[in-house]
């Protein structure tokens, strides 16, 4: 067991992608992230199993990094129904299959954001159990409660002084929160 002292933790994780013919004829076809190989060597589109025309790709192997300053968002993806890594991938002209995995995170977090950019796909995959221990063993080394710290306001009066009220070096011959006056016509 080590002293807790090391910053982040890196695993290579290997991400299996699914293709499975689309149901619309818009979408010839189907990609889904479907599981995570923890440890798993490279790989670059290795097909793994074909069943009719679904067919199974290690589609890549990328570091799955744990940061200690990320333990309270492992802590919350830990705390779910069904613990889950978010991969990450987008759509490229590189590979036959359109598609390239750039990332997988265990922060949620991270995923969102990720998913908010709008131009990446982020699946969440569930967490096999080995891996949830190991996050878990990285959380309980690392996780430190941050304690509330309320903020108190300083005792200074601030509406004893008027700053920001109109341009000083402009003279002011009534109140500036006064309503404009309309000009009026007179007639002759």
């Amino acid at each position: 067991m080590s002293d807790g002292s090391e910053k982040k933790l890196v695993l290579p994780l290997g991400v299996v992608v699914r293709k499975s013919p689309g149901v619309t004829r818009w979408a010839k076809w189907v990609w889904r992230a479907e599981a995570v190989i923890p440890g798993a060597g490279p790989a670059h589109w290795r097909e793994l199993r074909r069943e009719g025309e679904t067919v199974e790709y290690h589609a890549a192997t990328v570091p799955l990094e744990l940061y200690r300053t990320d333990t309270e968002a492992y802590l919350t993806e830990l705390s779910t129904k069904i613990p889950s890594i978010y991969v990450v991938m987008r759509e490229t002209t590189e590979t036959e299959s359109g598609l390239e995995v750039v990332l997988a995170t265990a922060s949620p977090f991270d995923g969102q954001d990720y998913a908010d950019n709008g131009d990446d796909i982020v699946e969440l995959v569930p967490m096999p159990p080995a891996l949830q221990a190991l996050v878990r063993e990285w959380v309980d080394k690392h996780y430190k409660e941050e304690t509330f710290v309320k903020r108190r306001r300083d005792k200074r009066r601030t509406d004893l002084v008027e700053d920001g009220i109109g341009d000083a070096r402009v003279s002011q011959l009534t109140d500036v929160y006064r309503a404009p006056h309309a000009k009026r016509e007179t007639m002759h």
